[in-house]
């Protein structure tokens, strides 16, 4: 007859559960996957079946007593470390958005808003398209496989019940200014472009003051914008690659123990 201790139960649930809240936390807030746009329960379904396929090649897990209050504690762990990934990944999508809004101040477009799908709110058109933009480059050049991959060596590099947390609070909120710096490395020569735009604009109302700069300056800004948005879409591509590069490599970084 087959005989289970409670130990052996233990281990057997920590093995599967406690992964499967690392990784649904991962899935809820990273892009892409942690938007409204995927259902919550399709998102479920997809952490179950990546953490039956990660389960066999993780290392052994700790002793988890059902009713002790030290598993509670480990599932809150996995929890934060799962969101601190997503997180992280939300900061390089965040770049573009910001980016978006820069411009479409610029060039006058900040009242052309629509309702973010993504993230629930009303954004600029042109911050909307940058969104678009990045999900779609993120998602042909495989970074959804750099963050499985990162996610499964995290339970080797951050085990379970190492406690190795602080660090990595520190270096996420180090890592806002980034954004920031991220965004205007984007639009910088489209911002330097109509800055020169405007600046002629001026010269002709100090030239010409019978001149009505309103009514023929916010359409000509507006569709030289949209030109000049054209133009450095060319080479978004060489914009991009640094910086998902640099956002990975900070998110390999980031699931170290140190």
């Amino acid at each position: 007859m087959l005989q289970l201790t409670d130990g052996q139960i233990g281990t057997w649930v920590a093995s599967f559960i406690l992964p499967l809240f690392r990784v649904t936390a991962v899935l809820m807030t990273m892009p892409i996957f942690g938007t409204p746009l995927v259902p919550g329960r399709i998102r479920l379904y997809f952490a179950l079946a990546i953490t039956v396929v990660i389960v066999p090649g993780l290392p052994a897990m700790p002793e988890v007593r059902a009713l002790d209050l030290s598993a509670l504690m480990l599932i809150a762990e996995q929890i934060i470390i799962g969101a601190l990934l997503g997180f992280s990944l939300q900061l390089f999508f965040q770049a573009f958005v910001i980016a978006g809004q820069i411009v479409a101040i610029q060039m006058g477009m900040a009242f052309a808003s629509m309702v973010d799908p993504t993230n629930g709110v009303s954004v600029a058109v042109i911050g909307q398209f940058f969104t678009m933009l990045v999900t779609l480059l993120f998602l042909s050049m495989n970074g959804h496989l750099v963050v499985f991959e990162v996610l499964t060596e995290s339970f080797t590099t951050l085990p379970i019940g190492s406690g190795l947390l602080v660090n990595h609070f520190w270096d996420l909120a180090g890592r806002l200014g980034w954004v920031l710096g991220a965004a205007l490395l984007l639009v910088l020569p489209a911002v330097t472009a109509l800055l020169v735009v405007n600046v002629a604009f001026g010269v002709m109302t100090r030239a010409a003051p019978q001149l009505n700069i309103f009514s023929i300056g916010f359409p000509l800004t507006l569709v030289l914008g949209l030109v000049i948005l054209w133009i450095g879409l060319a080479d978004i591509l060489n914009q991009y690659q640094p910086l998902a590069s640099e956002a990975l490599q900070w998110l390999r970084e980031l699931s170290r123990a140190r």
